[in-house]
């Protein structure tokens, strides 16, 4: 038996629409969507922001910025955020199955989020760990309450790391645009990954992490904690480090439904999971039960109708129709 979802994001503003399709399409494994057309308020960014703990952050006209104070924008986020989680827990009473919610993991937020004085987190060691270490203590006390709201409910969370290839291949440009932020080592993306990856196991939930970048660093990833791994398939090679890490127990999560709007064959895209197996000599039988099926991404540039057929194709490639 194989399971689909989405990544998060959704086109749109209404969220109780939004989740209605989620539900209807794959109810199996449904989860708490984004809708980042309401604003910046309520992207994968800002809905995370309003979670730490200790580091207020507001808006500037270059994006987002910590240690400036609480402002009306995170204000905003927060209240979203509420608001999306009362009406997700109304609507998913019957459900007593897994529902996964999605939180920016702390490379791709220090990659994103500037410092008091401008630039990136990701430009300064202690910067980056009070970040990491903030994001830890919100999301414990945000896994709490998600937690009480969905009490029949396994809680998956999805950190969502987007930049990470590019933060320790030391390719984030600095403000200036002349040059790039430093490399982060492995040791240190994996200590700033398993203070929230702890978290997430303490509470009593299941950390998977996503990426739908190229060379996504399955070793780091699999030693940080992390139980499951979502990824773009077009983006990957099928080296040997993805069989070991699924022989290790760590499930995969694969991205094959196009995010936007494209003609598909569901048979085509069974067969490409299958190959991807095949290459390692695993058959159905051994990966049967641990396979999730998923947009190559969020859904948030597809048209409407586009984002419900995605997840429904998603759902008929985890049948294997």
């Amino acid at each position: 038996m194989a399971l689909a979802t989405g990544i998060g994001s959704m086109p749109g503003t209404d969220f109780a629409e939004s989740l209605r399709i989620v539900l209807d399409t794959v109810g199996d494994l449904p989860y708490v969507p984004e809708l980042p057309a309401r604003g910046v308020h309520a992207g994968m960014i800002g809905r995370t922001l309003a979670v730490l703990e200790g580091l207020e952050a507001d808006l500037q006209p270059d994006g987002w910025r910590v240690g400036v104070g609480e402002g009306g924008d995170i204000r905003r986020a927060r209240s979203l955020l509420a608001q999306d989680l009362d009406l997700a827990e109304e609507m998913t009473q019957e459900h007593t199955g897994p529902i996964k919610i999605q939180i920016t993991g702390p490379l791709t937020l220090a990659a994103t989020v500037e410092r008091p004085r401008g630039d990136k987190m990701l430009a300064d060691h202690g910067a980056r760990r009070e970040l990491s270490q903030s994001l830890a203590e919100g999301l414990r006390s945000h896994l709490a309450d998600v937690r009480r709201r969905f009490a029949g409910s396994e809680v998956i969370v999805q950190v969502d790391e987007p930049a990470i290839t590019a933060v320790l291949a030391g390719r984030v440009p600095t403000a200036s645009g002349w040059g790039s932020h430093r490399t982060v080592h492995p040791p240190e993306a994996d200590a700033l990954l398993r203070g929230v990856v702890e978290v997430i196991i303490d509470a009593g939930a299941r950390p998977v992490v996503h990426s739908c970048a190229t060379d996504v660093p399955v070793e780091l990833l699999a030693g940080a904690g992390f139980t499951a791994i979502s990824f773009d398939l077009g983006l990957i090679r099928p080296d040997d480090v993805w069989a070991e890490t699924f022989e290790k127990g760590v499930d995969l999560w694969f991205g094959v439904v196009p995010s936007t709007d494209t003609a598909i064959s569901h048979k085509a895209l069974v067969e490409r999971i299958q190959t991807f197996f095949g290459h390692f000599g695993f058959g159905e039988e051994t990966y049967d039960g641990r396979l999730v099926v998923t947009p190559t991404c969020g859904l948030a540039g597809a048209s409407p109708q586009w984002a419900g057929d995605a997840l429904a194709a998603a759902q008929s490639v985890a049948d294997r129709r």
